[in-house]
Parts: structure tokens; C-alpha cells; sequence
């Protein structure tokens, strides 16, 4: 039977921790980068593409509407003899 060498297995333990530590390392460091983006560009008033659209509809709806206003302005305003 072999018996363990207590020095590689000291080794063993500091490499686990080592990892565990550099893990955790690694997670703190990007949950502290996507908090400083969220602060960064948490203040901007972005729009989703879906009421982006929405409201490039009704932007469109309202130019055809003043486009017809504007036809009907003009004769009657023709009717008038203006």
C-alpha cells in the first residue's frame, strides 16, 4: 500500500482553492461591469423596436391625415375664391 504524500496533498487542496477563489474572482468582476453599465446607460430613455414601430405607424397615420387636411383646406379655400 502507498500511503499519501502530505505535501502533494496540500497541493491539491491550495490548486482547489486557488480555482475557487479565481471563480469567484471571476464572477464579482462581471457582476460589478454589468452593474456599472446599467448605471452608465440606465439613465437613457431607450425604446424596444416593437413601440419604436408603433410610433412610426402613428407618425405615418398623421402625415397622411395633415396631407388630406391640407387638400381639403386648399379647395375649400379655392371655393371661397381665396
Amino acid at each position: 500500500m502507498q500511503s499519501q504524500n502530505p505535501i502533494f496533498a496540500d497541493l491539491a487542496k491550495l490548486a482547489n482553492s486557488a480555482a475557487g477563489t479565481f471563480a469567484g474572482m471571476t464572477r464579482e468582476a462581471r457582476d460589478n461591469a454589468r452593474e456599472h453599465f446599467r448605471e452608465a446607460f440606465g439613465g437613457l430613455d431607450f425604446v424596444s423596436r416593437e413601440e419604436f414601430d408603433a410610433v412610426k405607424e402613428m407618425a405615418a397615420k398623421a402625415r397622411e391625415e395633415n396631407d388630406k387636411l391640407a387638400e381639403r383646406l386648399a379647395a375649400l379655400e379655392a371655393k371661397l375664391g381665396k
